[in-house]
């Protein structure tokens, strides 16, 4: 879609037609469609805006690139419903004397294990751990809580992943900041700043454990998954389709928990790491492509016929449609908040504000806020770290420096405190998916969790920046 003629606070409206009719109706779905015409409409689009909206934001690389991502993942996750795998490693997590306690803490220790892929994270943590979690009555909610709180901050603050490589990249040329070598120097030194996403990890991890007791929202859908056996409520719709989430094993075919589980998963992390270490750019697609093919040609040596694995697949594929269709809304949402100057107009309203001592904290702010509207973390950083960073060198006469180290933590950290608190994050959106988990039900579940780290982020950058 065209950039527009700046409209001021009407770029705002969209997005709050959005997060306000998710949130009133519990439908992602209708939400956003309603959104994406609210926001042609303020655009001078008309109706037939709308068709012309999706078919600009769904027909490019972009996107293609992970509708393909789904897809091949839906297809491996298939694969392991089909082959047993999932049921096995379930089966083998069991006679280790499981408790509640040990699977929040199992599913959290994976969260953070699988940290290449913010998109695999969430839904191979869920789908795989979802069995069990549902046998000791975990509520859906709390695990698409632990998997979506273990992806993004987990893989924003690994310096080898692809979300490392990208905000480094923006900061080169940047004062001091030269080439990839500086970029990445850069970044690692701004990993203890980055305070939003360590204090979710952490917090996670201490509820799981029992450490902080569960409170909100979340509190009740775990009183109801304990006392009346529902780990999904009354009415709750799971994003993630029947097609998948109940496939049963292959009958007769002797299959087997490395080869069908262990193997293909270690070709997924060892692709995605080797090639983020050889060519510093992330191959997840790829990745995936290839654990899914060898997968196949397993199944296949096992025993499986070929028109069983293709049927197999392609029940992956319309297991995972419901996360698709919301992903393409949400990508057509945040196509239509570019092009209306969402960002600018937040960025513009707050820039007079901006002083060394206040810069951190508005800049998580702000960052949060521009991710909430639009529910990207990737989108936040292009457009803010070229204006947050440069105004810290500029206060600090072109040094690094402790406020300038802050400032690129606060960006990033505010990024991921946005997503978690939007409806329209695909993150959330594939922590729904992969826990199988009503999606609006999960992000109110969440929300007070999110608020409260944000809010102590708040806090420790405020103190930060009076003290610098």
């Amino acid at each position: 879609m065209e950039v527009t003629d700046y409209i001021g606070p009407l770029s705002l409206v969209p997005a709050g037609v959005a997060v306000f009719l998710a949130f009133v109706t519990r439908n992602t779905v209708f939400s956003l469609a309603a959104a994406c015409l609210v926001g042609v409409l303020i655009a001078g689009e008309g109706l037939l805006g709308f068709p012309k909206l999706l078919v600009g934001a769904l027909g490019n690389d972009g996107f293609s690139w992970i509708l393909l991502l789904e897809f091949f993942i839906g297809i491996l996750l298939a694969f392991f419903q089909r082959t047993g795998a999932i049921s096995n490693f379930s089966s083998f997590i069991e006679r280790r004397r499981m408790t509640r306690k040990r699977i929040q803490l199992i599913s959290w220790f994976m969260g953070l294990f699988v940290y290449f892929s913010d998109y695999f994270s969430p839904l191979f943590v869920g789908s795989t751990m979802r069995n069990l979690s549902d046998r000791f009555k975990i509520s859906r909610e709390k695990l698409a809580y632990i998997c979506d709180s273990t992806s993004a901050p987990v893989s924003i603050l690994v310096p080898f992943t692809g979300w490392a490589v990208f905000v480094a990249g923006l900061t080169i040329g940047m004062g001091p900041v030269l080439d990839v070598g500086d970029a990445m120097s850069f970044f690692i030194t701004a990993i203890p700043f980055n305070i939003y996403p360590i204090l979710s990890v952490l917090m996670v991890g201490l509820i799981a454990a029992g450490m902080i007791p569960d409170f909100g929202p979340m509190k009740r859908a775990e009183q109801r998954a304990q006392l009346e056996g529902k780990v999904v409520r009354d009415g709750g719709e799971p994003l993630m389709a029947a097609e998948l989430t109940e496939i049963e094993a292959a009958v007769g075919i002797r299959t087997s928990l490395f080869w069908n589980f262990i193997f293909p998963v270690v070709i997924v992390i060892g692709f995605a790491v080797g090639s983020i270490m050889l060519t510093s750019s992330a191959k997840p697609l790829e990745a995936f492509m290839l654990a899914t093919f060898v997968l196949a040609i397993i199944m296949r040596i096992q025993g499986v016929v070929l028109n069983e694995i293709t049927s197999t697949a392609m029940l992956g594929i319309k297991g995972i449609m419901p996360a698709v269709v919301i992903l393409a809304f949400a990508y057509a949402l945040n196509d239509l908040s570019a092009a209306l100057n969402t960002a600018d107009y937040i960025v513009s309203v707050s820039k007079s504000w901006l002083t060394p001592a206040m810069l951190p904290v508005l800049v998580f702010l702000i960052s949060g806020l521009i991710a909430f509207s639009t529910g990207t973390s990737w989108g936040t950083y292009a457009i803010m770290i070229p204006i947050s960073v440069p105004m810290a060198f500029s206060f600090s006469g072109g040094e690094l420096s402790t406020l300038v180290y802050a400032t690129l933590a606060a960006t990033a950290g505010g990024g991921v405190f946005g997503d978690h608190c939007s409806p329209l994050s695909d993150t959330s959106i594939l922590a729904s998916t992969g826990a199988a988990s009503d999606h609006m039900d999960h992000i109110k579940t969440q929300l007070p969790y999110s608020l409260l780290v944000g809010l102590i982020s708040v806090l420790a950058y405020l103190w930060l920046g009076m003290s610098l």
